[in-house]
């Protein structure tokens, strides 16, 4: 479903503004970024998970990507619709939405962070079975939100193994 480039009209503040869709879709503009917009609109969940965490327990900011999760389903398949490009490299709020809970879950640590975060690109890039099987099959704004949960998912479990690991094997542990 990623948009050829080639093919495919560039968003622009223009567009970015139309509507509130096209709004939520490109992460309130971090889809605009010219290079690595998904680099980008993770790094803004990143920022965003560590400013609700302050005032939020961090299991409520990961349980807000779920109401989140059900808009962008909305705002993604409208500007896809508008757009004439299912799936566009700059519709970023599926990259917001499924690392959320990884950065509220992981703010005390910016070791953590640092990990979860490149985790998370690596699965949301490499897209591993059956995130790939998912994203060819599954159409609309449930498609491009589906793929970055997925990718979310093996990047929590592979977070954990590693958590798991440096606190079983680490000098002193029980």
């Amino acid at each position: 479903m990623a948009a050829d480039s080639t093919i495919s009209p560039r968003p622009d503040a223009r567009f970015l503004l139309a509507h509130p869709a096209h709004f939520i879709a490109l992460g309130f503009g971090a889809g605009l970024s010219p290079v690595a917009p998904g680099t980008v609109g993770t790094a803004f969940a990143l920022l965003a998970g560590l400013a609700l965490s302050a005032v939020m327990p961090p299991l409520a900011v990961a349980f807000l990507a779920v109401p989140l999760f059900f808009l962008g389903i909305w705002a993604c398949g409208g500007a896809g619709r508008h757009l004439g490009v299912e799936d566009h490299g700059a519709f970023v709020w599926d990259e917001i939405v499924a690392f959320l809970p990884l950065a509220a879950l992981t703010h005390q640590s910016l070791f953590l962070q640092a990990l979860a975060f490149a985790l998370f690109r690596l699965f949301d890039i490499w897209k591993p079975f059956p995130i790939r099987q998912f994203e060819r099959r599954v159409r609309g704004g449930f498609g491009v939100m589906l793929d970055d949960v997925l990718a979310a998912g093996y990047a929590f479990v592979a977070l954990a193994l590693v958590v798991i690991a440096v606190h079983r094997f680490a000098p002193g542990a029980p």
